[in-house]
């Protein structure tokens, strides 16, 4: 039916290794909320649920009015629902200057619950510190390139970026049975100072520990000496340009990133690490942790909405969280398609177009085309929270 432009959707589930098990991870939590018929596999790790038009995980549509059976092949043959032509021309025009190379792919996490993740290089006196106070970690470092990170300070940022390129080479470069060798005598000393009473968090003694206990003998257990952690409370967020490396660490998130599925992995891993590539990529920019951290804006218009809008034009995002004692909701119409994903209640979904309206509970997701406001009519009087991700210049 070529006027239906808002429908839902059935997403793509991806088992990736480092997924929670089973009923124990909330992607699993919201496919069998949303599908009554989901079989969950406790003994199988559920780690992201994708919505959207990736070829590794283009959305179905769950429309049976609607001849084409996924979102990609609908919007092939629908590109006027993904906004006007004008939004379409700006898009192409400032691609040259956003996109400066071919691994481009921002991201930005936003904390569903309590959330931990790596993100982007220390401050150098942090890691000098760390070089000090973890021999461990200045053994796989060596004395010249921690030396270069220490007089690089007194130079210039280009002189910075140097030295702590060197620095993370050395140990991403090191021989695997060295790096054992001194991961294992790090584990042991903290673990004997945990033991006995001791605080270690002056050398981030529980993180190492809690990675080390997932990931034995992996070389990504050090590099928290290297990397920024943030710790984000439900509604916090954490962007991250092309090139900044990050790993999440614990919690739940609503990921939102550029159409992208590389990954150059530095650790915490069981699959291949591409060294030299990933050395050769990565940003070397000290910043803050308190600079990683992303907070929204609230809308002047809608006292539920709240907007998260990195300085990138791939993705905006926004969170609606309407309290049980309003009846009925209104999703504002943009110029721009956009994906609408169910965290918590239960709604009736109508539109101009649709021909019926449409039952949304938690876990569900809804395509909205461009320019298609959406009334949400509570059918329980539970709060609901949402987020959408749209393209807004």
């Amino acid at each position: 039916m070529a006027g239906q432009r808002v429908f839902p959707l059935s997403c793509v589930v991806q088992h990736y290794a480092w997924g929670k098990m089973g009923s124990s991870s909330e992607v699993a939590r919201l496919l069998a909320s949303n599908d009554p018929l989901a079989q969950i596999a406790e003994d199988k790790p559920y780690a992201e649920l994708w919505m959207g038009t990736h070829p590794r995980g283009d959305a179905k549509i769950l429309d049976n009015d609607i001849s084409q059976k996924t979102l990609g092949q609908w919007i092939a043959e629908n590109q006027d629902c993904l906004g006007s032509k004008e939004l379409a021309e700006k898009l192409h025009l400032q691609a040259p200057q956003h996109y400066p190379d071919a691994n481009h792919k921002p991201e930005m996490a936003i904390a569903l619950t309590s959330f931990q993740g790596l993100c982007g290089f220390r401050p150098v006196e942090e890691i000098l510190t760390f070089l000090k106070k973890v021999p461990e970690f200045q053994f796989l470092i060596g004395d010249a390139a921690s030396t270069q990170l220490r007089q690089s300070t007194s130079i210039d940022a280009q002189a910075v970026a140097s030295a702590l390129r060197n620095c993370f080479s050395q140990l991403m470069k090191s021989e695997k049975k060295v790096v054992v060798e001194q991961l294992n005598l790090l584990v042991k000393r903290v673990s004997q100072q945990v033991s006995a009473g001791n605080n270690m968090e002056d050398i981030c003694g529980e993180l190492l520990l809690q990675l080390h206990q997932q990931y034995p003998g992996d070389i990504g257990c050090l590099a928290i000496y290297f990397l920024n952690l943030l710790t984000l409370k439900p509604g916090e967020a954490m962007f991250l340009e092309a090139n900044v490396p990050h790993a999440y660490v614990k919690g739940d998130c609503v990921e939102c990133m550029a159409c992208s599925d590389n990954t150059v992995r530095a650790g915490l891993t069981p699959k291949f690490i591409d060294v030299p590539t990933l050395c050769e990529m990565l940003s070397y920019t000290p910043t803050p942790s308190k600079d990683r951290l992303f907070l929204p804006t609230q809308s002047q218009e809608d006292p539920y909405l709240f907007i998260y809008d990195p300085p990138v034009p791939d993705f905006t995002i926004m969170k609606m969280e309407v309290p049980g004692s309003v009846s009925e909701y209104k999703v504002l119409a943009l110029d721009s398609a956009s994906i609408l994903l169910m965290v918590e209640g239960t709604v009736t979904a109508s539109t101009p177009t649709a021909q019926a309206a449409i039952s949304l509970q938690r876990g569900g997701v809804l395509f909205i085309g461009a320019n298609e406001s959406v009334s949400l009519k509570l059918t329980v009087p539970k709060d609901l929270l949402m987020f959408r991700a749209c393209c807004l210049l």
